[in-house]
């Protein structure tokens, strides 16, 4: 029954727009639409400010897509990636067995369609479905979904989507939706396209939900531009950053110390200085010097002369001036230096000399971590992009090359291969 109802139009109108959330406008757009729709499923109590803005949405792994339809935000879903605060129904839902596979994880939230477009079969909540596939497939380097939805929606989901439920309890009070009963689920992106083959492959074109999401390509879509395979989009300036959660919510003014301490390690104190939570209690504790950047590069790995094997392929998943991190098929020892020749961005190559320092895992495709010996200038180059930027649009201007620059902001994972050296406050 609930098949029944998927309506895939290969070809929707041109004035719907499917994009990420991204200037003032847009953002709050997209929170007075999700605040409404709370409101009305009784899963917030009403706002002063008209707006459902959480501490998740401060983060630089948190994107936000919209449907826009002539210009007006009709329909908007949350993207959490794993982050410093890990993930709103953690609190609820035990996500141990998830955390135990292989790939990234991203939480989908903050679904809502504006009430003039729910009863027109579906044309934007699919859109709006193929454009948060697209996008966790191939931008957001994600694999595992969760979701923690109302009891109530939970069978639409195991049957057109196919999530599996977490456990079979209903959570009853779920304090992230005002305490209202939820329940938790997952979904694996890759198993997921072999069971849409097998489930919707042969029938039609409007109902055939594989072809939708693999092969049919929306016009409407206006994926992000990288000049480098990063996986995260970063929207928030220090004055959007202000705006919403200074200004026009109190959300950090709510923030007990440790998370207003994890805030101020992902962005830079120079030019955030002004809008972050103030920490009550601060104590010293030493923090990276390097931070690494998430991203997802191609690259060859050539050990030195006379070593084996000659050459192998590498996914390098974060990167910083001084190392890497990168997923493998084969075995490398450790202590095995080489040429790495890596694919930055698009017609974008780098070249570095390196060591194999540590593995992480024994698993089919092990992750070893590298030390960088030398780098050339554009692999400096595009990490300078990544410490200056503090947006992802940031990374399209021109950035110096000089080694003295000082790291202004990103989305930094913190390197735990550098000397400890910077003081700053503690995570508690």
């Amino acid at each position: 029954m609930f098949r029944s109802l998927v309506a895939c139009d290969p070809s929707p109108d041109p004035r719907l727009e499917l994009k990420i959330a991204e200037t003032r406008d847009e953002l709050e757009a997209c929170f007075r639409l999700l605040h409404d729709a709370y409101v009305a499923a009784g899963f917030m109590v009403p706002d002063p400010s008209g707006m459902r803005v959480t501490p998740y949405h401060a983060l630089p792994t948190t994107t936000t897509l919209c449907a826009k339809f002539e210009g007006r935000v009709v329909g908007t879903m949350t993207l959490i990636r794993d982050g410093v605060f890990g993930f709103p129904m953690q609190s609820a839902f035990d996500l141990t067995s998830v955390r135990a596979k292989r790939g990234q994880i991203a939480e989908v939230s903050a679904l809502a369609i504006h009430p003039d477009f729910r009863t027109t079969g579906g044309w934007i909540l699919f859109p709006l479905m193929k454009f948060m596939y697209e996008y966790c497939t191939r931008y957001f380097d994600t694999r595992h979904l969760v979701i923690a939805v109302n009891p109530d929606k939970i069978e639409l989901y195991e049957s057109i989507l196919f999530f599996e439920r977490l456990e079979a309890a209903v959570v009853d009070h779920y304090d992230f939706a005002n305490g209202a009963p939820a329940v938790g689920a997952t979904l694996d992106l890759h198993r997921a396209q072999q069971v849409f083959r097998q489930v919707y492959g042969r029938k039609s074109m409007r109902r055939n939900l594989y072809r939708y999401f693999v092969d049919v390509t929306l016009a409407n879509i206006r994926a992000p531009v990288r000049p480098y395979h990063t996986t995260n989009d970063p929207v928030l300036t220090p004055a959007l950053i202000d705006h919403f959660f200074n200004h026009c919510t109190s959300v950090f003014a709510q923030l007990d110390d440790r998370r207003r301490m994890l805030l101020r390690s992902i962005y830079d104190a120079g030019v955030y200085q002004s809008v972050l939570p103030t920490v009550k209690t601060p104590a010293a504790v030493a923090w990276r010097r390097h931070p690494r950047y998430s991203v997802r590069c191609p690259a060859e790995f050539t050990p030195m002369a006379g070593r084996q094997p000659p050459s192998v392929g590498l996914n390098v998943i974060e990167m910083s001036r001084r190392g890497f991190r990168a997923e493998c098929a084969s075995e490398l020892q450790l202590g095995m230096a080489g040429h790495l020749h890596i694919e930055l961005g698009t017609g974008r190559h780098g070249f570095v000399d390196c060591e194999a320092v540590h593995q992480i895992g024994r698993d089919r495709v092990r992750e070893y971590g590298f030390k960088v010996v030398r780098q050339d200038e554009a692999w400096l180059e595009c990490v300078v992009a990544l410490e200056k930027g503090q947006t992802h649009s940031d990374l399209l201007q021109p950035r110096s090359t000089r080694m003295h620059d000082r790291p202004s902001a990103g989305s930094p994972q913190h390197d735990e291969s550098d000397q400890a050296e910077t003081q700053v406050p503690a995570v508690a």
